[in-house]
């Protein structure tokens, strides 16, 4: 058994370079930010488990074949019942672990389905509620209970918690004006080009960007450059009075994408006068941009702050950065928000998709969640 480290700048790319190494069926273990002391190495570290040796090395010799004898077959039927015995000892210590003490002597089942949102981090509240929801939904349904009617009636649990609205504006209110805020390094800009890429220029609609993110001359100079390349329109404004003014003038374009800066708690007091002018418009669609790869205490708390700006929908950027995405679905239960889409990239504009019930429960459940929901 071989368990090796990665170093990479994401953690997408470590996990190329340990599959290429190890095979495809090496096993991820861990992925964390580098700590202090290997930070020159990559910002991301993923850690992977493999049986095979790695890549390059030869395979020792085959021993020569021997005729197989009642001995032999008789260690190998026992060193197979042992494996399986160890293999249900595992599942039990993991239920053990992970679940309600009073689950310990429920269905394998629900255990594990309990297990599995836990290693997501689903919060645990809601995950009882979910597995509870999936239990009483096939006790009432009848019938034979096999785990594929569990994982099914898991997965209609979890989609009826989450709302999803991936469109662009507020009802019918022409032009179509879309405001992005959010924290520092959350994704923002790179995503209101994608947005305007994909939802305006591709469908020919006339489209203008707008910056008030005079904190960073930078990122609005990066719009001004993309705006340059894909023929659109931009404009810099610095007053809220300003992007008032300015959204008067471009009434005849369809779509109005704005960029706001990425703002702290500390910064938050400055930019009051703009979080009153977007919570009172109700012609602009302000989506809150998070990031997908934030700690569920933070993100809770940056949700919060930005509850004063009045947003109608989250959008969830860099899921590529994570392997946990219980936080999306505890966020959009807490807030009672629907999500509006998601990025996983930095590509223009292909790292960009629409939020769907379905890829919310196919991410919750996917990977490390999956091996636990389905290891019997």
């Amino acid at each position: 058994m071989k368990l090796k480290s990665y170093f990479a700048d994401s953690v997408e790319n470590a996990m190329a370079q340990a599959r290429q190494e190890l095979g495809p069926d090496a096993m991820l273990v861990n992925s964390r930010k580098s700590s202090i002391e290997t930070r020159h190495l990559g910002t991301y570290e993923v850690v992977f488990v493999s049986e095979a040796p790695a890549g390059g090395e030869a395979d020792p010799p085959a021993p020569p074949a021997r005729a197989s004898s009642p001995d032999s077959d008789r260690l190998a039927q026992e060193m197979a019942e042992l494996k399986r015995e160890l293999e249900g000892m595992r599942r039990t210590l993991n239920r053990s672990a992970l679940a309600p003490a009073t689950w310990r002597d429920s269905s394998a089942d629900a255990s594990d389905a309990y297990a599995a949102l836990a290693a997501a981090e689903v919060s645990p509240e809601l995950a009882r509620e979910i597995v509870q929801g999936a239990e009483s939904r096939l006790s009432r349904a009848g019938g034979a209970k096999s785990p594929s009617a569990f994982r099914g009636a898991l997965v209609e649990q979890l989609e009826a918690r989450v709302k999803v609205q991936p469109s662009l504006g507020r009802g019918d209110a022409r032009p179509r004006i879309v405001a992005l805020v959010g924290p520092p390094g959350c994704g923002k800009t790179t995503t209101l080009v994608k947005l305007a890429v994909n939802y305006g220029l591709a469908a020919r609609r006339p489209v203008m960007l707008l910056s008030i993110d005079t904190y960073r001359v930078a990122a609005a100079e990066q719009l001004r450059s993309y705006s340059a390349i894909l023929g659109a329109g931009f404009h810099l404004v610095e007053t809220v009075a300003s992007l008032a003014q300015t959204l008067e003038e471009n009434r005849g374009k369809e779509l109005i994408f704005l960029d706001t800066p990425g703002l702290g708690p500390a910064e938050m007091a400055g930019y009051s006068t703009l979080a009153q002018f977007l919570s009172s418009r109700e012609d602009i669609d302000t989506h809150l941009t998070v990031s997908c790869s934030m700690k569920s205490a933070d993100l809770s708390r940056v949700m919060d702050g930005f509850e004063v700006f009045r947003p109608q929908r989250i959008l969830f950027t860099k899921l590529d950065e994570t392997v946990s995405y219980g936080p999306i679905l505890n966020e959009c239960v807490r807030t009672g928000k629907p999500l509006s889409f998601f990025t996983a990239g930095q590509r223009i504009p292909e790292d960009l998709e629409a939020a769907a019930k379905g890829r919310v429960a196919e991410l919750i459940l996917g990977g490390a969640a999956v091996e636990a929901l389905s290891a019997a």
